[in-house]
């Protein structure tokens, strides 16, 4: 079955999660819609019920947002079990990356990187804004850093994308954390794939847990999850480091930064639609 939901673009996140949480193989986000596939059985009408009921509870989240649409129809096994992919395409991201699925093949470019990641039930496939920006942060934060080795900790870690990124610029030490086991797992996997695994400490301790200090922290995560973390966040990152957070919807940005002034210079902000990445600098 082929699930359709347009909805406000601060509900699609949510959305797409309760729908890989629910057993979808491939989620597509768009501009202003997500879609979905599932296998039919006998559970469907109950699947139906309970995809109704979490759209509703967001309308009665966000009321004054676009109220939601969805529409389902029934396509043919051959055609929903790989019709996702499709949807995935080489993206060049920043001046330096492509980042390619493991079934194509990237453009042609020698002043690119590539990097590859199989979408899968972990975040970050280089499609997501904030993941664009945060990619794109770790290059000027690397280049204001200067030439040379320089030590970094990617806090929500997801599919291990940003810590790919951060070796392929260099850095070395890089520490990698996650609370979800799958996460681990997905971002295991692709750390091989991009044949970094041996020079990413990949494990799922507490952020209080790491002893050390990194020049370069990047949190990809939600405000509310940074503002929870502000304390231990600040604490590692090393005098004239960097921090970059991401997952920060527009109207949440001002708390964020403000929560972080007394400490940090703000050195670059990016919106793209209503999400913001932020680049500061320990004073």
């Amino acid at each position: 079955m082929q699930l359709s939901v347009r909805a406000g673009a601060a509900n699609l996140d949510a959305l797409a999660n309760f729908l890989i949480e629910r057993g979808s193989p491939g989620v597509v986000l768009k501009k202003d819609s997500v879609q979905a596939y599932f296998l039919k059985s006998a559970a469907s009408p109950s699947l139906r019920r309970e995809v109704r009921r979490f759209i509703d509870a967001l309308a009665r989240l966000s009321p004054r947002r676009r109220k939601a649409t969805l529409a389902w129809k029934v396509v043919k096994q051959e055609q929903w079990q790989d019709s996702w992919k499709r949807f995935i395409k080489p993206r060049r991201v920043g001046i330096t990356f492509w980042v390619t699925p493991p079934w194509l093949k990237p453009p042609k470019f020698r002043r690119r990187m590539v990097i590859t990641i199989e979408p899968g039930m972990a975040f970050g496939t280089g499609t997501h804004a904030t993941t664009r920006g945060c990619m794109e942060f770790i290059e000027a934060a690397r280049d204001r850093l200067g030439a040379g080795e320089f030590s970094a900790l990617d806090v929500g870690t997801g599919s291990g994308i940003l810590a790919i990124v951060l070796a392929l610029l260099g850095a070395r030490p890089i520490y990698a954390v996650d609370n979800d086991p799958l996460a681990l797992q997905v971002a295991r996997e692709n750390l091989r794939a991009n044949g970094i695994a041996a020079k990413v400490h990949l494990s799922g301790a507490a952020l209080g847990a790491l002893r050390r200090r990194f020049e370069l922290v990047v949190a990809n995560l939600t405000a509310e999850a940074i503002l929870q973390l502000a304390g231990a966040l600040e604490k590692k990152v090393a005098g004239k480091g960097f921090l970059i957070l991401s997952g920060i919807l527009h109207h949440q940005a001002g708390a964020v930064a403000a929560r972080f002034a007394a400490s940090f210079r703000l050195r670059q902000r990016k919106r793209s639609r209503e999400w913001v990445t932020l680049l500061l600098q320990r004073k």
